[in-house]
């Protein structure tokens, strides 16, 4: 039997007399050209989205954001590929209408216009509000580390430099030691040896110099560290290693697991991060008050007393963390405050009422202790290792126990974060293999990433709403 054959390179075909006949109806394309054209380029932001009536014509805003987003939603982020898929990928073609941009044009595109994505992100919020893909009443909100465009070798923290600058000097002290050595001839290794060793010298003393300057710069401008290749990227800690890159926060909405708000920090932790992203979050959406949960990384009073004012329902963990806990003994939890005396009863059944106030950096903290009811207590060393056991209370810390309840009351929701959250995630950095910024900057990176979450959020459009249902109600 014979295989399925081609035909001949050099035979007459009756092709298609339009590239509309290509692209098949339900084809993303067709979606990102209406999108595109529906919306005010102008107002969100993009350069020259009116031409000049002088000097030399450039491409249309409105053409350059439709070569981005299908390649964002394809995975085609680099410019140069971008420029290739346009010369010979028919749907581009059909979308840029035979436009053939060069990688130098598509790369400047997305540099001069970092600020006007995160708008085009929103847009498409809006229409998915309008589409009714959003349930509006739990948001999960969680951040991951990308890396960015510095080799973690570039990057320096003060105690990492002073270290580096202690090794100088030590080995500079052995080759100088050496090198008299030399000089008085009590080394064997004649003059070669010293030529050798003065250009390790001359060395050594070049980066130490150098390691001495950003050490100053850091002192002076208070940052913690530095990176020589991307300069608004810091050192994370993620899992067990350590990722020079940014940190990309999220709120996701629980009913399709759509990204309702997104934006890139290079914050090394969450803390603090949950109020500004679950109230943009909220904004977007329309609603008066929400639902958010979020992992132990947010936890921090202020923010989540911040959350409740802003018509946010916090759902947050307590991290387990402290002396106590690291050495076996009775974590605070085994305390129980007693409101109407301010005092707390310890496991030992005795009152902790001893009131110390304290101020550390604008928080406000109640020490409480008993330290007559320690020095007789059966079970102390259950309790503290020092001559009395200390509570300290956050003065707004009703907020916690709020929270608390709410959580006790609502035991599911942890649940229900993680495969909310973690379902972006996986599919930016899996499927869509996005788990690496290409531009460097933090403006930069922030579009980039908007780029990235536009797309995630289209696909799963299409896949709930399809291309057609999509069409018809940008259109409407």
């Amino acid at each position: 039997m014979a295989y399925i054959e081609g035909h001949a390179r050099d035979q007459a075909l009756l092709l298609p007399a339009s590239v509309e006949d290509y692209v098949a109806a339900d084809s993303p394309v067709r979606f990102i050209d209406a999108f595109v054209d529906d919306l005010d380029l102008g107002e969100a932001g993009f350069h020259r989205s009116r031409p000049k009536a002088t000097g030399r014509p450039g491409y249309a805003p409105g053409d350059m954001l439709k070569l981005y987003l299908y390649g964002y939603l394809n995975r085609v982020r680099s410019s140069r590929r971008l420029e290739a898929e346009a010369m010979r990928n028919l749907e581009l073609i059909w979308l840029l209408r035979g436009l053939r941009p060069d990688y130098k044009t598509i790369a400047d595109f997305r540099r001069d216009n970092r600020s006007a994505f995160k708008a085009v992100f929103r847009a498409f919020v809006i229409l998915c509000r309008k589409l009714d893909l959003f349930g509006r009443e739990l948001l999960a909100v969680d951040g991951t580390r990308l890396k960015a465009v510095n080799n973690p070798g570039r990057n320096f923290s003060r105690d990492k430099l002073a270290r580096y600058i202690a090794a100088a000097d030590e080995r500079l002290e052995g080759y100088l030691v050496e090198l008299d050595a030399i000089d008085r001839g009590e080394d064997g290794h004649g003059l070669g040896r010293g030529e050798a060793l003065a250009a390790k010298i001359a060395r050594v003393r070049e980066r130490r110099q150098a390691q001495a300057a950003m050490l100053e710069q850091l002192t002076a401008s208070g940052e913690s560290q530095i990176s020589l290749t991307d300069r608004d990227a810091r050192a994370m800690v993620t899992g067990q290693k350590t990722t020079v890159g940014y940190n990309a926060q999220v709120a996701v909405d629980a009913k399709h697991k759509l990204i309702v708000e997104q934006h890139v920090t290079n914050a090394a932790t969450d803390m603090g991060l949950l109020a500004s992203t679950a109230g943009a979050a909220k904004e977007a959406l329309g609603v008066d008050r929400i639902a958010a949960v979020a992992d132990m990384g947010y936890y921090k009073g202020e923010d989540i007393e911040a959350c409740e004012a802003a018509g946010i329902t916090p759902y947050v963990a307590r991290p387990e963390r402290g002396s106590a806990i690291a050495n076996g003994r009775f974590p605070k939890e085994r305390f129980a405050y007693d409101p109407a005396a301010d005092a707390y009863r310890c496991p030992g059944g005795q009152l902790l009422d001893t009131r110390y106030r304290s101020v550390t950096r604008g928080h406000v903290s109640i020490q409480y202790s008993s330290p007559a009811a320690c020095a007789a207590c059966a079970i102390k060393a259950r309790c503290t290792g020092s001559r009395w056991r200390r509570i300290n209370r956050w003065e707004n810390e009703a907020v916690l126990e709020r929270m608390a309840k709410r959580l006790a009351a609502r035991p599911g929701v942890l649940a229900i974060r993680r495969e909310t959250v973690e379902h972006p995630f996986g599919s930016i950095k899996q499927w869509m293999n996005q788990g690496v910024f290409l531009m460097r900057g933090l403006e930069k990176v922030r579009a980039e990433f908007s780029l990235t979450a536009l797309a995630y959020n289209l696909r799963r459009a299409i896949t709930i709403i399809g291309i057609p249902g999509l069409i018809q109600a940008v259109r409407a």
